[in-house]
């Protein structure tokens, strides 16, 4: 197996990993981005055909370089891809494409990552794989009839893809609101769209606004009302950001509490009702999968044990892009250049001392 040297490696090349690249880069570090996908901003590219990021372009910058085009234009996630691309280039970021990593481990301190027939060494690692991982389908899925077509939203692209009729969308979240209302408009009040799941409630504030950033500062992991706060969101769906209760509605989409259970074949909510649909979308979540990292770091929920990105127990490891890493904002694009300048200080003060 052969073996290469970086002073630190960082596993993940979206928003967070180039984010951490670039103040590596400005601070002269050693180090290489490596990510699992064929193209820079392949996960972006994979998502719905009409999925805009929550805030204007002006909202959206990475540290260096502000988000091209109209500042005040709601981007598209292929414009986000893109604007990874220009990015890595603009920056000459070390960015290596096709590149698993099948195992972290740790040997006489310093960090071990496998990637198929060789491995890279580093003292230190910047996990920013980010907040998805493996679609999570409810185990009821696999009871429905077989001539029910079903998609996670991580397949998901477009009403197109759906059978002809009646259309259900499972986990009434941000992401299920945007697909349900989709699906409605498209079909023109010819056949009902089901909105199934409990209400995640509305962001009481707008996202970039000056009562936000207040919030924002004001809830973090270093203040017990940030704790509480990123413990009650914990696993939960992502609030209505854009949008309003009335607008689902609106649109034409029916609402119903969550499906609990099938009922020969075809899913039934929690008011007993059984629902007939040619289509089910799940919008039930991601499973993020740790377990390439063969290190003691994880709570009992599986999840990293951090302040603020830097692990607990494994001096010279990292973690980048998760939801309430230090605050509300971590969870969105305008929040991961401070989380990342925060790690990089970490990196390179551990690298003078």
């Amino acid at each position: 197996m052969s073996s290469e040297r970086v002073g630190t490696l960082v596993i993940g090349g979206s928003q967070a990993g180039v984010s951490a690249g670039y103040f590596l880069k400005r601070a002269g570090a050693d180090f290489r981005i490596v990510d699992a996908g064929n193209e820079i901003g392949q996960v972006w590219r994979s998502r719905w055909d009409s999925l805009k990021l929550y805030t204007a372009a002006k909202h959206n910058n990475l540290p260096g370089m502000p988000f091209p085009g109209d500042s005040d234009h709601v981007p598209g996630k292929d414009e986000m891809a893109d604007y990874l691309v220009d990015y890595v280039r603009h920056f000459d970021l070390p960015l290596e494409l096709e590149a698993e990593v099948d195992a972290l481990t740790r040997t006489d301190g310093t960090y071990v990552a496998t990637l198929g027939t060789r491995e890279i060494v580093a003292d230190h690692v910047v996990v920013a794989t980010g907040p998805t991982g493996q679609p999570r389908t409810p185990h009821l899925a696999h009871e429905l009839d077989p001539s029910i077509t079903q998609l996670h939203a991580a397949e998901y692209r477009n009403p197109e893809q759906l059978a002809e009729g009646p259309a259900l969308v499972v986990g009434a979240g941000n992401s299920g609101a945007e697909i349900a209302i989709e699906l409605a408009g498209a079909a023109e009040g010819t056949h009902p769209v089901w909105l199934a799941g409990r209400d995640v409630g509305t962001l009481p504030v707008k996202l970039a606004g000056i009562p936000y950033r207040i919030l924002n500062k004001l809830l973090t992991t270093d203040t017990k009302a940030g704790r509480t706060m990123a413990a009650s969101s914990a696993g939960k769906g992502t609030p209505l950001v854009r949008l309003k209760p009335e607008d689902i509605t609106e649109a034409g989409v029916r609402r119903t509490g969550p499906v609990e259970s099938t009922a020969a074949g075809k899913p039934a909510v929690s008011d007993g009702s059984v629902l007939d649909p040619a289509s089910v979308v799940w919008c039930t979540g991601y499973v993020r999968d740790y377990g390439w990292i063969k290190l003691p770091v994880f709570d009992e929920s599986g999840e990293p044990v951090h302040h603020r990105g830097v692990v607990t127990g494994e001096p010279g490891l990292y973690f980048l892009g998760l939801p309430f890493l230090h605050s509300f904002a971590s969870s969105l694009i305008m929040g991961v250049p401070k989380d990342a300048e925060y790690v990089v200080e970490q990196i390179t003060g551990r690298r003078r001392r």
